[in-house]
């Protein structure tokens, strides 16, 4: 799946580097590490300055999926969704193919008191005219076994490699930072400072994706640079 996967928080800030460590795993191994055990302490608002979450926020993207072209609406809601004990901000995140709702999701977020921003899953929809034809790619923490995942670590650096969604068999993201000073150009924001990461599933072999985030927006660009052409790039920030 294609989207913001953004597509998306007791990790102590001192420990990240231990909970998110480096690796000399090639891009696209099939393995990554397991996410930490969920700590004691959330912050009430995601204010991650690479994943920056305001309710009352929409982020509007543009691109080619498939070589067709779509329009993702990320918005962030006021709403929240008790997970694990943890008060999750709900992001309802739709796709357009010629003018059609093809896809629509509600994501989970949250952040704990140290600033990591974890993903706690997705409630996803595919359609067609209307008509949902499937549902995969689904899942929630604490359900079937599965774990919420570091989404955006409070002090990224280059080498981190944590794995953002821990569903087995439903949704296995894994992610690594590469640059902290990458170059990206979108329609809305050009930056020579954003975070640059690598991001592959275990259930998608040889597919690898490059995302970026800058500072005080958040997630700008995706690019599919292995095993697809797949391109988005924000457009728009409403408030």
């Amino acid at each position: 799946m294609f989207r913001m996967g953004l597509g998306a928080v007791a990790v102590i800030a001192v420990t990240v580097v231990a909970t998110v460590p480096a690796s000399s795993a090639p891009p696209g191994s099939q393995s990554c590490p397991k996410p930490p055990a969920l700590p004691n302490q959330w912050a009430s608002q995601i204010d991650n300055p690479y994943l920056p979450l305001e309710p009352g926020t929409t982020l509007t993207y543009r691109g080619k999926v498939d070589g067709k072209n779509v329009t993702d609406v990320f918005a962030i809601t006021n709403q929240t969704k008790l997970i694990e004990g943890v008060n999750a901000r709900v992001i309802h995140d739709q796709v357009f193919r010629g003018g059609n709702l093809v896809e629509d999701t509600f994501d989970w977020f949250a952040q704990d008191a140290d600033g990591n921003v974890w993903y706690f899953g997705e409630d996803t929809k595919e359609l067609d005219h209307g008509t949902v034809i499937s549902t995969e790619g689904s899942w929630e923490a604490g359900v079937n076994k599965a774990n919420a995942g570091i989404f955006m670590p409070a002090h990224p650096a280059v080498g981190d490699f944590f794995k953002q969604e821990d569903a087995k068999n439903v949704a296995e993201d894994c992610t690594r930072i590469v640059s902290l000073n990458a170059s990206v150009t979108t329609p809305f924001v050009s930056s020579d400072n954003a975070l640059k990461s690598e991001e592959f599933s275990l259930l998608e072999p040889g597919v690898l994706d490059n995302k970026y985030y800058v500072k005080g927006i958040g997630n700008v660009a995706e690019r599919t640079v292995q095993g697809g052409s797949d391109t988005l790039d924000l457009v728009s920030v409403t408030h």
